[in-house]
């Protein structure tokens, strides 16, 4: 009920209230928060109902608290989650992301020809989830069954009393969800004021109020209502899913803990969940029972899949641009060696700093390639070039790198120093990490591996 329900966010509300870093809340019973970004694809806006309740959490000015909002939402979930369990209440901690808006972090689709299928594949799912250390949260779109009465007119007895069925139904739909008397045009109104007719509450709560309610016969007599209808004990409808016209249900889960990347979650469940079949595409309507994995994993899988896919197209469009300019099939290769060398410095630096390797870190470093193929050019540019003018190989490496030292060293310290502003934004600070440790990292090690690889198979 909605009475419930709002005991229940009140609970948590004045526990809330006595974290540090919250200034403010607002609860919202029975309808939904103003819609965020997070609640776009979520469909917040559509939450309605006396079971559901929003409580929105404000924090103090993120110069005024040492911790960041993700680390208040870990350390307030326990706490909040056992309120929750104590009054049987499910309850999520949502966070206003950063990135896309995902339905969640984790998400299993799980399809199947028919709902007993699906259900039970889905439930099975949803225990798995449950038992993966760092899953919270865990939840699925599957509503329980509710008990619904219906209150159908006995024709026979209607007719008998001289009541028409009409009657019947007009009388309960005023009684249970009121009708409009008019509009009251008071003096102290900007607008008219609606005149609704409805029972009271308390009237109206039970079959028992219901059926006291008299309605007048063709004869004038009051006949009460429970002589006129028979009570049909049912479950209401439940609300069905689907995704691109097939039927779906939704198993979803939040991350959080030691290991907060979704794919660690996946690698984790993937021996208990060996035998169920996997899609990574939405399977046929005729298919077997399956599971496909969506949400914010999934959208990770797609950015990393296609930013390696423009790595390698990059890898191929430089290597023959430089064939093209120094006529030879091996000298890209030697140029090319300063890339991979920027991972040397882009995983250790991503530790140092706490920080994982993210979609914007996978740019940082597509972007270091460009960067450290020019420095790697204009090395071997001078040493052919001081070759040319007679000098002998050894020679002519050790100036290229003498020579070449200062704008090599420029183009790395303009990186590193463009590089600094955005190092402790929460978004792109893996973009700042690659280049530039990647950046420091390189440049170090090209002005040693590129001159002596290079050194070596000219010699030959």
């Amino acid at each position: 009920t909605l009475e419930t329900t709002t005991a229940v966010a009140q609970e948590i509300a004045a526990w809330l209230a006595t974290v540090p870093e919250v200034t403010d809340l607002q609860l919202y019973a029975g309808t939904s928060a103003p819609v965020n970004f997070n609640g776009l694809v979520r469909h917040y806006d559509l939450r309605r109902g006396p079971h559901v309740a929003d409580v929105q959490v404000n924090l103090v000015h993120k110069g005024e608290r040492s911790a960041q909002s993700h680390a208040l939402a870990v350390r307030i979930r326990g706490p909040v989650q056992e309120i929750a369990a104590r009054r049987q209440a499910a309850v999520k901690i949502v966070e206003i992301p950063p990135g896309p808006p995902v339905l969640s972090t984790l998400v299993a689709e799980v399809y199947g020809p028919t709902a007993a299928a699906r259900l039970h594949l889905a439930r099975r799912v949803k225990e798995v989830f449950h038992g993966t250390p760092g899953v919270v949260d865990v939840d699925w779109m599957v509503e329980e069954p509710q008990p619904k009465r219906v209150l159908a007119v006995d024709r026979e007895k209607a007719a008998l009393h001289g009541v028409a069925p009409a009657q019947v139904a007009q009388t309960l739909r005023l009684a249970l969800a009121g009708a409009g008397a008019g509009r009251l045009h008071g003096s102290g109104e900007a607008e008219p004021v609606e005149i609704r007719l409805q029972l009271p509450r308390a009237e109206r709560s039970s079959v028992a109020d219901l059926g006291g309610l008299r309605l007048a016969s063709r004869s004038g007599a009051l006949v009460p209502l429970g002589e006129l209808v028979r009570v049909e004990e049912t479950t209401a409808p439940v609300t069905l899913h689907r995704k691109n016209l097939q039927p779906v249900i939704y198993v979803t889960a939040d991350v959080a803990g030691a290991a907060e990347s979704p794919v660690y979650a996946i690698l984790d469940m993937a021996g208990s969940l060996d035998a169920v079949q996997l899609y990574r595409q939405q399977p046929g309507a005729d298919a077997v029972p399956a599971v496909k994995w969506d949400g914010e994993w999934h959208i990770t899988y797609e950015v990393f899949r296609d930013l390696g896919i423009a790595f390698g197209l990059v890898m191929i469009l430089i290597y023959f641009l430089i064939i093209g300019w120094f006529k030879s099939f091996t000298v890209p290769v030697v140029m090319m060696i300063a890339i991979p060398l920027a991972l040397v410095g882009v995983l250790p630096a991503h530790w140092l700093f706490g920080a994982f390797f993210t979609a914007t870190s996978m740019i940082g470093f597509i972007a270091l390639a460009g960067i450290m193929v020019r420095n790697s050019v204009l090395l071997i540019d001078f040493v052919n070039l001081a070759r040319s003018q007679g000098l002998p190989l050894d020679e002519a490496v050790l100036q290229a790198g003498a020579v070449r030292f200062r704008p090599i060293l420029l183009t790395a310290g303009t990186v590193v120093v463009g590089a600094v502003v955005i190092l402790f934004d929460p978004i792109f600070q893996g973009l700042a990490i690659s280049l530039m440790s990647g950046a420091v990292a390189s440049t170090v090690l090209t002005l040693v591996v590129v001159p002596l690889v290079h050194f070596m198979m000219e010699r030959r």
